[in-house]
């Protein structure tokens, strides 16, 4: 194995390398923006790009591991700024302060969340990746990966791969596009005059590829979460207080949009401030042994660098809230906050990638908790009229974005100790792959936003993807700038994440692989339920293949493939309808209503590929060491 001592920086970002981790950066960030706001979750690009990048650069014969390490760690970048964007910057449409994504206004906010989450970790990196036990499950997987080589193990990796793009971008276009069947397959059973019990799924095959990568451990507690809304909460409403209510479908999804799903509001802060307090002394532990260690200027990027450009991005953020709240005095303090939020969050989000990998990173809690307690102190000082929710909703997203590549970064930091990569290298192409990212996201946001809508659907917008956790931040700000936030719900909420907590101290006591994560709980709590069954689906084939923890070999990275098929054709159908204003653009007179059933065949294959996948024993492409 190559050690970066004898294989330059110049050799590992060669100019191929850069190109084509850039170019897979921007592609990735796209599938994973369309993913982000229709499923609220990301999965991470490592070891897809990984695959990716290996048959591609298995064609020059001078190419080394270090190079194809290189092109994961920037391609990966473009995931993780994705899923900051998409959680937080939506929900700025949704309060009426963007009516689009504003180019200029989106790559700032973006990009400087995503470089400080680059910057932040830099000083981190020894004590959590090189003198920590921490597993960086990810990384270690994405090592593995590109110690398999260029051989046949690539051509059957990508192989599988594409297959599964293939497959999933079908299986959009046929569903989305065309409509010749049914997106989604739901009923609601009535009990008595006013009760109903509302059971879904949506037809998605990304959302069956989703559940497979994640896993039964974090797809179940999802699940429980959505059923416990659903089955408990939203009937005893309908039950008690639902006279005016519609019944059926209808009436369920009225109460759990205006009632119930506050619970996952209340939730989500809990377990995100939970998270925080867990974490405590093993972050402090790291600063203390942070401070009492210089960082080679060989290894890592020179803190001269590092200094520089966090000055150079602070500057413009303080003049943006200095514009936002009509006062330069606040506008420096509001920016020294989020310099302050983003280097904690982004150690917490390091520090959680070792622990559970960047998939099941809660980035999405920790950023709930940040725009409350910056919204709070915002309309303290200020007042609603001066500060307004947008204010918060930046802060919280240059965080979140930070946090998002925080967590990226150390996994490809451990992937490239395993391998003996330059952190240097590594960090500049982290750099590249950020920058690279966020110059096309804004367009791709405006293009789905105008084909689809985001948040709740309307006449002019039936199929709009939902963007739970912009929804959330909306909800979290509007509640504490202009009241109206149901309080009883939220309170609910917190009860049943500290009851979650609580439970899941017991199984951890008890031993065995199952947990009770609190954010993943509070994530169906606040999800459509169609949405966490066939999550759940894809956990169960998964379970049912084998695989107890996490996915293994060429499953994997079919799930990966139909998870990015889907999620780019979904931004290809977007084109004609945005161009057109006719969400119907490409759909055929097939004559009556779509049916069910070819998308519940669909599901029913593809369920039986991956089971069989995650069956196989010695996989081609193994994704542990």
């Amino acid at each position: 194995m190559s050690d970066a001592r004898t294989v330059p920086i110049r050799q590992q970002l060669s100019w191929r390398a850069i190109v084509l981790g850039v170019v897979l950066s921007v592609v990735l960030s796209a599938a994973n923006a369309y993913l982000g706001l229709f499923a609220g979750l990301t999965v991470s690009a490592s070891i897809p790009a990984a695959v990716l990048s290996l048959g591609i650069l298995r064609f020059f014969a001078d190419a080394n591991v270090l190079e194809n390490n290189i092109v994961q760690t920037a391609a990966s970048a473009g995931e993780s700024i994705a899923a900051g964007v998409i959680f937080t910057l939506p929900a700025l449409v949704m309060l009426g302060y963007w009516t689009d994504f504003p180019y200029f206004q989106t790559v700032l906010i973006a990009g400087v969340g995503g470089l400080l989450g680059v910057i932040m970790t830099v000083p981190l990196r020894r004590a959590l990746v090189d003198d920590s036990a921490l597993a960086f499950p990810e990384g270690q997987a994405t090592a593995a990966v590109l110690k398999a080589g260029y051989g046949e193990t690539a051509a059957v990796g990508i192989g599988t791969l594409l297959a599964g793009a293939g497959l999933g971008a079908v299986a959009k276009l046929g569903a989305s596009g065309l409509r010749l069947w049914q997106g989604t397959a739901e009923a609601a059973v009535s009990i008595g005059q006013n009760s109903s019990f509302y059971i879904g799924s949506y037809l998605s095959p990304a959302l069956l590829a989703v559940g497979y990568i994640v896993g039964i451990n974090i797809a179940l507690p999802i699940l429980i979460g959505g059923l416990f809304a659903w089955w408990v909460a939203i009937p005893a409403v309908m039950a008690f207080g639902g006279a005016d209510l519609p019944s059926g479908v209808a009436g369920a999804q009225q109460v759990w949009s205006e009632q119930i799903r506050y619970l996952g509001v209340g939730a989500m802060l809990v377990g995100g401030l939970a998270a925080l307090w867990t974490l405590r002394g093993q972050l402090f532990g790291a600063f203390k042994q942070t401070s009492s260690t210089v960082l080679p200027s060989e290894k890592d990027l020179p803190r001269a660098l590092l200094i520089g450009l966090l000055v150079a991005l602070a500057i413009p953020m303080s003049v943006l809230y200095s514009v936002l709240l009509d006062s330069v005095v606040g506008g420096v303090l509001v920016a020294f906050a989020m310099l302050g939020a983003a280097f904690l969050f982004s150690a917490v989000a390091a520090y959680m990638a070792g622990l559970v990998g960047s998939s099941n990173n809660p980035v999405s809690g920790v950023t709930i908790a940040t725009i409350l307690i910056t919204a709070l102190g915002l309309y303290l000082l200020f007042g609603a009229e001066q500060a307004g929710p947008a204010s918060a909703l930046i802060v919280g997203a240059v965080v979140c974005c930070a946090a998002a590549i925080g967590g990226d970064n150390m996994q490809d930091l451990k992937a490239g100790a395993i391998l003996g990569a330059s952190p240097a290298a590594q960090q500049i192409a982290q750099i590249l792959g950020v920058i690279a990212a966020v110059c096309v996201l804004s367009p791709i946001l405006s293009l789905l936003l105008n084909a689809y809508g985001m948040g709740v659907s309307d006449a002019a917008h039936p199929h709009a993807l939902p963007a739970p956790q912009a929804s959330l931040m909306v909800a979290v700000v509007r509640g504490v700038f202009q009241g109206g936030l149901p309080w009883a719900w939220v309170i609910g909420g917190g009860v049943l994440a500290l009851a979650t907590l609580a439970l899941d101290a017991v199984l951890a006591r008890r031993g065995g692989s199952f947990r009770m994560p609190v954010l993943a709980v509070a994530l169906g709590l606040y999800l459509p339920l169609s949405l966490s069954v066939a999550i759940a689906l894809g956990g169960l084939v998964a379970w049912l293949g084998g695989n107890r923890t996490a996915p293994e070999g060429r499953g994997l990275l079919a799930a990966a493939g139909i998870i990015t098929g889907e999620a780019l054709m979904g931004i290809f159908i977007a084109l004609p309808v945005a161009f057109s204003g006719n969400s119907d653009v490409l759909a055929l007179d097939i004559g009556g209503l779509p049916l069910i059933w070819p998308g519940a065949l669909l599901m029913l294959g593809l369920g039986v590929w991956l089971w069989r996948l995650a069956r196989e024993t010695g996989s081609d492409v193994s994704t542990h060491s």
